[in-house]
C-alpha cells in the first residue's frame, strides 16, 4: 500500500507536486486504513491529504544538504536491481 512513500529530498530535478501528493495520499491511506473512504469520511480524508502534502512540501523546501543531488534514473536502476535480487527464484526449475 505504501509504494509511493519514498525519499523525495535531494533529487535533481526536485520532487514534483504530483509526487508529493502521491506520497501524502499513500500516507493518509496507511494511517486511516482506507483505500477509498466512505462518503461520510471523504471530506476529512481529502483534507488530510491536502494538509500532509502542504506540510511535506514545506519540509522539502526547507531542508538543506551539502551532498550532491541524486539522479532519478540511477536510483530507479538501483531499485530495479534490488527488486530483481529480492524476487528472483533461488531454486532453478528442475530439468527434464
Amino acid at each position: 500500500m505504501c509504494r509511493n512513500i519514498r525519499t523525495l529530498f535531494n533529487f535533481d530535478p526536485p520532487a514534483t507536486e504530483e509526487e508529493i501528493r502521491a506520497s501524502a495520499l499513500q500516507f493518509v491511506r496507511k494511517l486511516s486504513g482506507f483505500n477509498t473512504p466512505s462518503k461520510a469520511n471523504e471530506a476529512a480524508f481529502h483534507q488530510a491529504v491536502d494538509d500532509v502534502a502542504k506540510v511535506a512540501h514545506g519540509l522539502l523546501v526547507s531542508l538543506k544538504s551539502d551532498a550532491q543531488p541524486r539522479d532519478r534514473a540511477t536510483e530507479a536502476a538501483k531499485a530495479r536491481a534490488r527488486s530483481q535480487r529480492r524476487f528472483s527464484n533461488p531454486w532453478p526449475a528442475p530439468s527434464r
